[in-house]
């Protein structure tokens, strides 16, 4: 698993929603993680490499190239997911295709 990790916070405006630019790739499932800040807990933002893929063009040997290049729309979908409160069983959000427009 590859980690990146920047000083920097992103506020998502009024909603309490900040990205710190902590993300990782898990090789083995293939899924890149985004965390986000809410409500003082950590919630950890997945977006598949197919979906990185399908929606941005990502290169299969270097995904979080793709991440980093489309990190707004990313943050974006994964702040209505979270606003939305549409969770995944352990606490996390799934970004799918269809939640990036």
């Amino acid at each position: 698993m590859q980690f990146s990790n920047y000083r920097r916070t992103i506020s998502s405006g009024d909603s309490g929603i900040s990205f710190p630019q902590l993300e990782s790739w898990n090789s083995v499932t293939k899924v890149a993680t985004v965390a986000a800040q809410y409500n003082k807990q950590r919630v950890l933002c997945r977006i598949s490499q197919k979906t990185l893929q399908n929606t941005f063009g990502a290169l299969e040997d270097d995904p979080m190239k793709s991440v980093a290049k489309h990190r707004l729309s990313i943050q974006q979908a994964a702040k209505s997911l979270i606003e939305s409160e549409i969770y995944e069983e352990d606490g996390s959000v799934l970004i799918l295709e269809c939640h990036l427009v």
